[in-house]
This record gives structure tokens, C-alpha cells and sequence, in this order.
């Protein structure tokens, strides 16, 4: 499916679930209050309220701004499980999610900052 509004970039992100290189994609630093939403179809994803630093080179969030807001897959590239999160809207590959967030959900949304968008508030 070709997106004609993405970037190459994003559609290489986005349509054949790439991952940007750690710590180069934006809003990894972005600490306004807003909405970050997916570049490909504009659902809204996350709230700044749920966005922290995990360290880990991508923008990272404990929780989505709403329970239907991300599908999931299982992903086995690489030679391990992961779970894939993906734009229920638009099945947009987003990133990953892991066990390993902080409280209260002690999850962490990995999300490829290329294929957010961010309204602030």
C-alpha cells in the first residue's frame, strides 16, 4: 500500500515495519504537553501525559490514549518474540511494546518517532 502523504522514510517505516536508527528520529526529546498521533491516517495514539524517558533511543510511553488505539502482532524477526504494535486504524507499524515500563501499567510503548505526528496543546 502506498501512502502518498509519507515520506520514504516513513513508508519504510510505516508499510514494511522498519525501525529508525536509535536516537535519531524526532520527538524523542519533545517535552510540550500535546497529542501524538500516526503520520499515515492522524489517529490519535499517545498523550504527552503518558510519554517518559526510558533511555532507550525512541520516544517511549506507559500507556495509549485509548485502549483501541494500537492492535498487536506477534513479531519473530530477529530471532526472538516481540510484540508489535501497530495504528488500529491504519495497521501503521508503530513499534514494540515490553514488559518493562514504569508503574502503573509497567509497559513500554517503543514507538518509531518518524511515524508520529505531535499537536501540542
Amino acid at each position: 500500500m502506498a501512502d502518498n502523504k509519507l515520506t520514504p522514510e516513513q513508508q519504510r517505516i510505516a508499510r514494511s515495519c522498519a525501525t529508525e536508527a536509535a536516537f535519531t528520529g524526532p520527538w524523542l526529546d519533545e517535552k510540550r504537553a500535546g497529542i501524538y498521533s500516526c503520520v499515515a491516517c492522524d489517529a490519535p495514539l499517545f498523550s504527552s501525559a503518558y510519554k517518559y524517558d526510558s533511555g532507550s533511543g525512541w520516544p517511549s510511553f506507559f500507556n495509549v490514549i485509548t485502549p483501541d488505539a494500537l492492535g498487536q502482532n506477534t513479531d519473530n524477526s530477529l530471532s526472538m518474540s516481540r510484540n508489535e504494535i501497530h495504528c488500529a486504524n491504519c495497521k501503521a507499524h508503530m513499534g514494540h511494546v515490553f514488559d518493562d515500563g514504569p508503574r502503573p501499567t509497567g509497559l513500554r510503548y517503543c514507538v518509531n518517532g518518524t511515524v508520529l505526528d505531535f499537536t501540542p496543546e
